[in-house]
């Protein structure tokens, strides 16, 4: 009878223990990446009274519970931070705390500091590769991981046109004399950023036939005339066939444009003019329509500040510009951990390897049994209320049938001395 004491109180502390992680799991139910713990009870050893040989066993109550972490895949829910991610599978977002350890967590509301380093909300600086690749432009995975910098306030140089092409039809009903002009502008960038018109002129000279001529407007030009068009020596003849096909020049003859002596110090520019498709088939028709533009394009751009910096699907960091470009600047690493449920919890949303913990594999989103990121997101926390609620009844009983046993125990000790009174 003695022993129901140190049983009954033995209960009475598990339990207490047991309220104490349901208590924890419901403070976190809103907790980005959280994961709940689970109890697992243990009966202790048994002593067999009577002959010895087990016909009656008496426990000597409960022992400490452990605590299990269920990294079972939360919620992912959309949210408004251009840098926020969750993870969708296995993996771990991989940290660098300020005293220079290692942390692993399941939350991905980031953030950048004023020198650009990508942060959680706690200070710790998230982990990635930044090196681009000199060839493809693409970011190097094959290094090692470092913290990641995203530009703040950069300014993206402009990209001279090297290429430029005009999708035209001309007017086979046309007279073969001034009438018949047809003048395409086309806005080039030039080496420094700066914007010039370069204008495509067309008269028909023939049956079938139509010149062109290339212009740009004379103040650009060191030396020209304000207001005079400059000709850029660019001139020819286009030549139709009977169906109002281009026929010459032939294909994979670009037409070459050069401007030198730019008025604004930018370098002398030449620039390929391509009459035809990839396929083969001619940018230029001639039909009984009227003279049109239908498309027109060329590869150079202004010089681009910084607009926005956001974290896309996949873990890269995207940089868009005002010019239109968006570069992928850096890419996040996530860690696979063979048995996760070892991990320790180090507070502020990270966990921290322990003795048991398997050797951590860093490396890119989707590859060697990592999950995806997915950008713009967070991942929920997996605590299931109406669970915890119905373990928190359960516990709350457990422990008051602890309590009654030490009470009524306490009361046979009282009557037993009192038998010798």
């Amino acid at each position: 009878m003695f022993t129901s004491f140190s049983s009954a109180l033995s209960g009475l502390n598990a339990t207490s223990t047991a309220i104490d992680v349901v208590g924890n799991n419901l403070a976190n139910l809103n907790t980005p990446g959280f994961k709940t713990s689970a109890l697992v009870f243990r009966d202790l050893v048994t002593q067999s009274i009577g002959a010895g040989l087990g016909e009656t066993q008496v426990g000597f109550g409960t022992g400490q519970p452990l605590t299990i972490r269920q990294f079972t895949q939360g919620a992912i829910q959309t949210s408004s931070g251009l840098l926020d991610a969750a993870i969708q599978g296995d993996g771990f977002f991989v940290l660098k705390t300020p005293s220079g350890g290692t942390s692993y967590s399941r939350a991905g509301n980031f953030l950048a500091d004023k020198d650009g380093n990508l942060l959680t909300d706690m200070g710790d600086r998230v982990q990635g590769w930044t090196t681009l690749n000199p060839i493809t432009g693409a970011v190097d995975t094959n290094g090692p991981i470092g913290n990641i910098i995203v530009p703040v306030g950069s300014l993206r140089p402009p990209t001279a046109t090297t290429t430029f092409s005009v999708d035209l039809n001309l007017d086979s009903t046309a007279a073969a004399d001034a009438t018949s002009a047809k003048a395409v502008p086309l806005t080039i960038i030039d080496s420094l950023g700066g914007s010039h018109i370069l204008t495509l002129n067309f008269q028909k000279t023939g049956p079938n036939q139509w010149s062109y001529d290339v212009t740009i407007p004379g103040e650009d030009i060191a030396g020209g005339t304000a207001g005079t068009p400059f000709d850029t020596g660019a001139t020819g003849t286009l030549t139709f066939d009977s169906n109002g096909k281009l026929t010459d020049p032939t294909a994979g003859n670009p037409i070459t444009v050069t401007i030198a002596g730019l008025a604004d110090g930018a370098s002398d520019m030449s620039l390929s003019w391509d009459l035809y498709n990839t396929d083969g088939t001619g940018r230029f028709t001639q039909f009984a329509q009227p003279s049109a533009t239908s498309a027109s394009s060329q590869n150079g751009k202004l010089a681009g500040q910084l607009v926005h910096v956001g974290l896309a699907d996949g873990g890269g960091i995207l940089a868009g510009y005002s010019n239109g470009d968006q570069v992928v600047v850096a890419q996040v690493a996530l860690a696979n951990v063979r048995n996760p449920d070892s991990l320790l919890a180090a507070g502020n949303n990270s966990f921290q390897l322990s003795a048991r913990s398997a050797t951590p594999v860093v490396g890119p989103p989707g590859t060697g049994g990592r999950g995806q990121i997915v950008g713009g997101a967070i991942e929920a926390s997996t605590v299931d209320i109406a669970k915890e609620f119905t373990n928190l009844i359960v516990y709350q009983r457990g422990y008051e049938a602890n309590a009654k046993v030490i009470t009524t125990s306490d009361t046979l000790n009282q009557d037993t001395i009192n038998l010798i009174r």
